[in-house]
């Protein structure tokens, strides 16, 4: 019995993981406001799709939430998502006196209350980690599972916790120029 159960489920994945990437994954890329190549979306993402920006070479873990009101996300090359990642451009206005935040709309915000986020290329954004309003993640960083980013990530470096802070960096100042002479040098 637990064989053909089995053989159930392997079918069933396979006509599932088929339908995905054949039509919902297309669907899904379409509706970004730009999608470079080789850029691979995992099941169950969920994205406000006008304001995202995503560059070539990017894999987008499972369950990943990108929202974005107003503000833009903008995602460069060459940068990997795990899953559960959430990203999210805006907050509330909370100082109106006498009306409820809820009834505040997108209209009213001020500009403090929706800022861009850029993810530049050879990032790698662990599970579940949190990216908020106005951040920029530089080139070639890490951001470790969990952390909470509220602040700008420099090149190179490794960040986490809550919030995210320098762990250490990737390479030091010559490994960095040799790197990047390796992969940016025109060819």
């Amino acid at each position: 019995m637990k064989i053909i159960l089995r053989m159930i489920y392997k079918i069933y994945y396979v006509i599932n993981r088929g339908f995905y990437k054949l039509i919902v994954m297309p669907i899904i890329k379409s509706m970004l406001n730009k999608c470079g190549k080789n850029v691979t979306i995992d099941t169950g993402c969920f994205f406000t799709h006008h304001n995202i920006s995503v560059g070539n070479h990017v894999a987008i873990g499972k369950n990943a939430t990108f929202l974005c009101a107003l503000a833009k996300i903008t995602i460069g090359n060459n940068v990997m998502f795990g899953p559960h990642v959430f990203m999210i451009t805006g907050s509330h206005r909370i100082d109106v006196i006498g009306r409820n935040m809820i009834d505040i709309t997108n209209d009213e915000k001020l500009p403090e209350n929706d800022k861009d986020i850029v993810i530049e290329d050879d990032v790698w954004i662990g599970a579940n980690a949190i990216i908020l309003k106005g951040v920029v993640i530089g080139r070639g960083s890490v951001v470790a599972t969990g952390s909470i980013v509220t602040k700008d990530v420099p090149r190179y470096s490794i960040v986490g916790g809550i919030p995210a802070k320098v762990m250490k960096y990737r390479f030091n100042d010559e490994q960095i120029k040799e790197h990047e002479q390796l992969l940016y040098a025109e060819r």
